[in-house]
């Protein structure tokens, strides 16, 4: 009867409840701050984007209102369209450059430290900074299309700021310069958690390098990937730093992007409860990419 209270559960939940109560004790400030600050927060935005506040918040409800002239703005679905064109390149281009380079890295080479240290350098810069910088990258007047046409291709044009058909690709081109250096990092250290004897088993059946890549590492990286996703997900929907340092929207309504509408009509046109409403689409969005990646990581079949 002794061995089976002592293997039973019920005579350790005490000792569990209290092991290590000073770290749990410790992380009570920060959980108190994560509810009453984000959770509070959330909860007071999409409540009041219920509500016709304008400069100042009150409690006079509309409904859906604020929704309905949401998406009755042509201003909003150009920039969700802006936003689905800019993340779906950025997520594809980001993960396949961010592991090519980690690939190449993880070859060994000489230099890898200066390489690693120039790719990751990008990611220590601001992105008021990075848009400023590529904004006169991409200046027709003195950058790269300048710098080429005189080198004698005088009918040279690449002017991607200041054309409305190009000018999110202009800004896409600044955000993979500046993300895809920390990508590498993660995926390097993916790279380098293969154990050697998986490479040298693939060596003697036979199995090309590439075929290894995609058939036997890519498929072992899969937490790797899904972190990384999560992170390239959670820069594109906040975009807003690149825009306003590069274009500040234009030409025209051309690169405006949600998180510039939220900041527009909240600080600029002083409504608030328009405000609210595109935050809370935001935050939908948010959610949609939360619930698969933690279906993936803690939900589905259990993984050895």
């Amino acid at each position: 009867m002794t061995l089976a209270s002592d293997s039973g559960s019920p005579a350790k939940r005490p000792n569990r409840l209290f092991k290590n109560w000073m770290a749990k004790l410790a992380s009570i400030p920060m959980i108190i701050t994560a509810m009453v600050v984000f959770v509070g927060a959330t909860t007071w935005t999409v409540v009041y984007s219920f509500t016709g506040s304008r400069m100042l918040p009150k409690t006079k409800w509309v409904g859906l209102d604020q929704y309905e002239r949401l998406w009755d703005s042509d201003r909003w679905i150009i920039s969700i369209k802006n936003l689905a064109i800019y993340g779906s390149c950025s997520m594809i281009l980001t993960l396949f450059l961010g592991f090519c380079l980690a690939a190449c890295l993880d070859r060994k080479i000489r230099f890898e430290s200066a390489f690693r240290t120039i790719f990751l350098y990008p990611f220590a810069l601001s992105f008021v900074v990075t848009g400023l910088v590529w904004q006169w990258i991409l200046n027709p007047d003195f950058g790269l299309q300048n710098v080429v046409r005189g080198w004698g291709w005088e009918s040279f044009t690449f002017n991607p700021l200041n054309d409305p058909n190009t000018v999110i690709y202009g800004i896409l081109i600044a955000g993979l310069w500046q993300g895809t250096g920390l990508i590498m990092c993660i995926m390097l250290a993916g790279l380098r958690g293969i154990d050697e004897d998986i490479w040298k088993a693939t060596k003697v059946d036979g199995i090309g390098t590439f075929k290894t890549y995609v058939v036997v590492i890519i498929p072992m990286m899969r937490p790797v990937f899904i972190t990384s996703l999560v992170l390239i997900a959670s820069g594109i929907i906040k975009l807003y730093d690149l825009v306003v340092a590069q274009t500040g929207g234009g030409p025209g309504l051309a690169s405006e992007v949600p998180a510039k509408y939220v900041i527009e009509y909240m600080f600029r046109a002083q409504n608030l409860g328009q405000g609210f409403a595109a935050s809370t689409m935001m935050l939908c969005s948010v959610v949609i990419i939360m619930i698969p990646w933690a279906y993936l990581e803690f939900g589905g079949k259990k993984r050895g």
